[in-house]
């Protein structure tokens, strides 16, 4: 874990961070906004912020140029416009904002506290047909699913 601390700690060194209050407001101030949520598709399926755009962390790169059978062609066009890359927990966000500022995205923010933090500022989510999710199934959702032995080191 201690690498992806590290890892995490460099990147975020070039990367702006915005807070989920921060995010509401810049949201509503700036209809323009591109909230891209990077989380696997069932992820994003379950529940997510109503209008965000799902490209999943492991295509980013490829799905914001033209040419690949990952473009996404609202992400292509974006390069002028704020985009706050959202994840569960904050990691794959950064990671993502770090990549896209060198791709030319000039303008890209990192939910700082990830969804977890939006839903704990009981900012809503939708589901998969855009109903409105129930706080406590994102409760629910969004709790810490770290299972014992993911916390030791493995055995040689």
């Amino acid at each position: 874990m201690q690498k992806l601390v590290d890892l995490l700690a460099e990147r975020l060194k070039s990367v702006n961070e915005i807070m989920p209050w921060d995010m509401e407001e810049m949201m509503k101030a700036d209809p323009n906004v591109l909230v891209l949520d990077v989380r696997e598709r069932d992820e994003f399926d379950t529940m997510h912020v109503l209008d965000s755009l799902n490209v999943p962390r492991g295509i980013v790169e490829s799905a914001c140029e033209w040419g690949f059978e990952e473009t996404e062609p609202e992400l292509v066009e974006a390069r002028d416009r704020s985009v706050i890359v959202v994840c569960r927990s904050g990691y794959r966000s950064i990671l993502t904002a770090f990549n896209l500022q060198l791709l030319g995205f000039d303008k890209v923010f990192s939910l700082t506290t990830g969804l977890r933090g939006y839903n704990d500022y009981e900012l809503p989510f939708v589901d998969i047909e855009e109903k409105p999710v129930d706080i406590e199934l994102a409760d629910a959702f969004f709790v810490n699913k770290i299972l014992p032995y993911q916390l030791e080191p493995m055995e040689e």
